[in-house]
């Protein structure tokens, strides 16, 4: 599955409202999406509980996977954002 790498850009990580914004992303696409930070399993990015349970903080690296490839670019552009500016 193509996957793309990114930073956590938001302050505080990807808690409540970053999780929340990219799961809302995911389901208006319509495509399966899911997230890993290294050590873990992937998550389903629809889910922004799921995404929540990675722990994942600002600047840690997360991997965005996709079959959709302008859906796989625009949730790592989401994660890589500061969500929360």
């Amino acid at each position: 599955m193509p996957s793309i790498t990114v930073a956590v850009g938001s302050s505080i990580g990807l808690h409540a409202r970053p999780a929340a914004v990219i799961a809302e992303a995911v389901a208006a696409a319509g495509v399966p999406v899911t997230l890993a930070v290294a050590g873990s399993d992937p998550v389903d990015a629809g889910s922004a509980l799921m995404i929540m349970t990675l722990g994942a903080t600002q600047g840690v690296e997360v991997t965005v996977s996709s079959e959709d490839q302008p859906t796989l670019e625009k949730v790592a552009e989401l994660v890589a954002a500061d969500l929360d500016a």
